[in-house]
């Protein structure tokens, strides 16, 4: 519980300072209780200009779900969040990137514009459900765009750091810059809890520093670049 507190207390408040030094948006996952716990915490993102979307009611494993609790937790985790920020969030992603049979069915009931937990490639796609297209822009993600599958600590299984700091910056680096070179997306996942560190935190400035460095980038947030890909390919 304690190492959560540290990515609210000392890991957002860093993060949303090193953004803003860069004036680059960002998009936060928050399971609704977290809101919940600090309604303050929600306030500091969005007024930092960045997005909110949904995670879960508290990082349920939606897999091991039936498909009414599922639901009801996503619906419940989406008030939550729309009566913080002041708006309806318009992006899911699953906690743990788990998803049930029913998951993306509850996506496209919402009327969400994205979501972001799937890995079928690596630029954004569309998201079908029994073979009919659901309008829903799916944002993939990926393990090795993750800083917790490197610097992670767990007890149960058993898993400790296995790279250092300069090494997971190498892999992020060679991953943007052939997303660059393809004229791709380059997504990214990072936990306050985990980059938030002083470390740590470096990975994140430089790696922006060098995609600035490039010229021709567009920093967007999830949200941005779901609206970008429906008005461009989804016609």
């Amino acid at each position: 519980l304690a190492w959560g507190e540290f990515g609210r207390r000392v890991g957002v408040p860093r993060i949303l300072e090193l953004l803003a030094s860069h004036n680059v948006p960002a998009s936060f996952f928050m399971p609704a209780v977290c809101a919940l716990i600090d309604p303050t915490e929600t306030k500091r993102i969005t007024a930092g200009g960045h997005e909110i979307g949904i995670h879960g009611w508290i990082h349920e494993n939606n897999s091991k779900l039936d498909a009414t609790t599922e639901r009801d937790l996503v619906l419940r985790a989406r008030d939550v969040l729309e009566q913080q920020i002041g708006q309806a969030p318009v992006g899911f992603r699953s906690a743990n990137w788990d998803l049930s049979p029913d998951t993306i069915a509850i996506v496209t009931e919402l009327g969400l514009e994205y979501d972001s937990s799937l890995m079928a490639d690596e630029d954004c796609y569309e998201l079908l459900l029994d073979g009919e297209p659901t309008g829903v822009v799916e944002i993939p993600v990926e393990w090795l765009r993750d800083d917790a599958v490197y610097l992670m600590v767990n007890r149960d299984p058993a898993t400790r750091p296995w790279l250092s700091p300069d090494q997971v910056f190498d892999i992020f680096k060679k991953e943007f810059d052939a997303a660059w070179e393809l004229r791709g997306l380059f997504q990214l996942v990072m936990h306050p809890f985990i980059i938030g560190y002083r470390s740590r935190i470096w990975i994140l400035d430089k790696l922006i520093e060098h995609a600035k460095s490039k010229g021709d980038v567009w920093f967007g947030t999830h949200a941005e670049v779901a609206r970008w890909v429906r008005q461009e390919t989804l016609r």
